[in-house]
C-alpha cells in the first residue's frame, strides 16, 4: 500500500471529481493522502482542513507557501493558529524558500519561513519544506534557517530536485527527502542517481498533484493514483522490489506525520 505524502487534492482542479479521484487511487493501493493546504492562497488552507475532516483517508498540512509569504498578516496568522490546532492537521507546510519565481521578496520569505518553523515548534508538528532556486542559493539559506530553529523539529524536503551533496547535508540535519514525478522523467537531470545514493529509510514518495504528472502522463492533470509510478522509479534506482519501496516509504510517512499515534 502507498501513501501520497504530498498532494493538493483540495485544489480547484479536482472540484468536479475529487471523491472519484480518491476512490481511484485507493482502488490502486493508495491507503492515505496528505492534503497540502498552502500554495493556492493562504485562505485555501481551510479547504484542506475541511476535506480531512470529511474524508477519513485524508490528513491535512497547513502553512504559508513562499509564493504567498507577502500575503501574511495578523488576521491570517490567527487563522493559521486555529487551523494547526485541528485534530486532523498533521504538519506545517508547505513552507520554505522559492528564489526561482520570487513571488515574495527574499527577506519576507525568510522571515515567514522562520515564523512557520516557530509555529511548528509551538504545536509540536513536523514541517513540509518547499525549496527552489539557485541564485541566491535557496537550499543553503533554507538549511541555515532550519538549523537556526533548533529544537527537535522534524522536516521533509518535498519534491526534491537538489544535488546529492545537499541531500546528504539535509539528512545530517535530520531532514527526510521526498521524491515526486520528476524522478520518472526521461531527462531527470541526475535525480535518479541522487535517489540511488540515499537510504530508503529516509525517503518518501508523493505526487504533488495536480502538478508534475509522471512520464507517460505529462501535460495532463496529475492524480494521487500515480504515486506508485514514483515508487516504481525509486525501486528501479535501488534495484529492489516495488513492494519493499511501498512498505518502507509508507512506514516512513506514517511515522513522520504520526498517523499511527
Amino acid at each position: 500500500m502507498w501513501l501520497d505524502s504530498h498532494c493538493h487534492i483540495s485544489a480547484d482542479e479536482f472540484a468536479q471529481d475529487r471523491a472519484a479521484t480518491l476512490d481511484r487511487a485507493e482502488a490502486a493501493g493508495v491507503e492515505a493522502f496528505v492534503a497540502i493546504g498552502s500554495g493556492y492562497g493562504i485562505e485555501h488552507n481551510a479547504r484542506a482542513v475541511a476535506l480531512a475532516q470529511q474524508d477519513g483517508r485524508v490528513w491535512a498540512a497547513v502553512g504559508v507557501h513562499p509564493h504567498e509569504a507577502a500575503e501574511l498578516d495578523e488576521t491570517l496568522r490567527a487563522k493559521l493558529e486555529a487551523w494547526i490546532s485541528e485534530p486532523r492537521v498533521v504538519a506545517v507546510g508547505e513552507c520554505g524558500l522559492d528564489y526561482h519565481y520570487m513571488n515574495s521578496p527574499r527577506a519576507v520569505q525568510r522571515s515567514v519561513f522562520a515564523e512557520q518553523l516557530a509555529l511548528a515548534r509551538r504545536h509540536d508538528k513536523p514541517v513540509v519544506l518547499h525549496v527552489r532556486g539557485d541564485e541566491p542559493n535557496a537550499f543553503d539559506e533554507a538549511l541555515e534557517l532550519w538549523r537556526a530553529a533548533g529544537g527537535a523539529l522534524e522536516g521533509v524536503l518535498h519534491c526534491y530536485t537538489g544535488t546529492l551533496e545537499f541531500a546528504k547535508r539535509a539528512l545530517d540535519a535530520g531532514l527526510l527527502i521526498s521524491f515526486a514525478g520528476i524522478l520518472t522523467f526521461k531527462n531527470d537531470r541526475g535525480l535518479r542517481d541522487t535517489a540511488k545514493a540515499l537510504p530508503l529509510e529516509r525517503l518518501m514518495v508523493e505526487t504533488d498533484a495536480p502538478l508534475l504528472a509522471p512520464q507517460g502522463f505529462r501535460g495532463r492533470r496529475n492524480e494521487p493514483i500515480h504515486v506508485g509510478l514514483v515508487g516504481e522509479a525509486l525501486a528501479a534506482t535501488h534495484g529492489i522490489d516495488v513492494a519493499e519501496v511501498a512498505r518502507v516509504t509508507t512506514h516512513n510517512a506514517r511515522k513522520f506525520f504520526r498517523l499511527d499515534a
